[in-house]
């Protein structure tokens, strides 16, 4: 009898129902809540020779290159994602979603590229025992810098530091986590990362602002006006997957 860490690339394969040459080069993993909104928009964006393996999964084509779409919540989703198809030979993991802001250098409309993930959400230590920093691969960073910079997109560059759950947050502890030099804090990019360090991929996360903790803002108070400058910069950062993702890019 096999359990799942014992399983084989062709076991792995047999569980998400499909072929070898249905594995994604890339795979784009988004945290948020909003399944079902997520879905539909990425089944659009990934139409051509679409599949359906898995309830919040999406693959397909984008500009010729296989990908691949999760949306998730939380770092047991993401690991979830990350290790199956990383065990069937996905080379590249690019996180998206959200972060809440720990530092007076970010700002509404930035994109975090995180340099760096401090591993408190329970879930990437077990994929990197011993280490409570895991790192995004230096040439995806460099690349998703050079291409803001071109497009004259605002961004930043920093830790993030990955939690199990925002509802335990307090102004005490989001003090502690901005003096400790984290630009924002998220629940996916520790696991993300790890799980692709443990399998020798490449990954990086890409996060757009939803609330700036260290002003006291939260993600139930929001404007019309971040409404529609995060729905912007959301577009903005697929833009970056899809360029990260293309052969031109590698």
């Amino acid at each position: 009898m096999k359990l799942y860490g014992e399983f084989s690339k062709e076991d792995w394969l047999h569980a998400i129902g499909i072929g070898r040459n249905d594995v994604p080069e890339s795979f784009i993993i988004h945290g948020e809540w909003n399944h079902a909104e997520n879905l539909k928009l990425w089944k659009e964006q990934l139409s051509d020779d679409m599949l359906l393996p898995k309830w919040n999964t999406v693959l397909g084509k984008q500009n010729g290159v296989l990908t691949g779409f999760a949306n998730v919540y939380g770092s047991p989703m993401a690991a979830a994602i990350c290790h199956q198809f990383a065990s069937i030979g996905t080379k590249c993991f690019i996180q998206t979603g959200y972060f809440g802001g720990l530092s007076q250098a970010v700002k509404y409309g930035d994109i975090f590229i995180v340099t760096e993930a401090k591993m408190e959400d329970g879930v990437s230590s077990h994929y990197k025992p011993g280490h409570n920093v895991v790192k995004s691969d230096e040439q995806l960073v460099n690349k998703a810098m050079e291409y803001c910079e071109k497009k004259n997109y605002s961004y930043v560059t920093g830790s993030v530091i990955s939690t199990s759950t925002p509802f335990l947050e307090t102004s005490k502890l989001v003090l502690k986590w901005s003096l400790d030099g984290n630009i924002g804090v998220d629940m996916e990019t520790a696991a993300t990362l790890a799980v692709a360090n443990k399998f020798n991929r490449k990954a990086v996360s890409l996060l757009n602002l939803s609330d700036h903790l260290l002003q006291g803002d939260t993600f139930y108070a929001y404007t019309a006006e971040r409404e529609k400058l995060e729905a912007e910069i959301d577009k903005r950062i697929r833009e970056i997957a899809f360029h990260l993702n293309s052969p031109a890019a590698n």
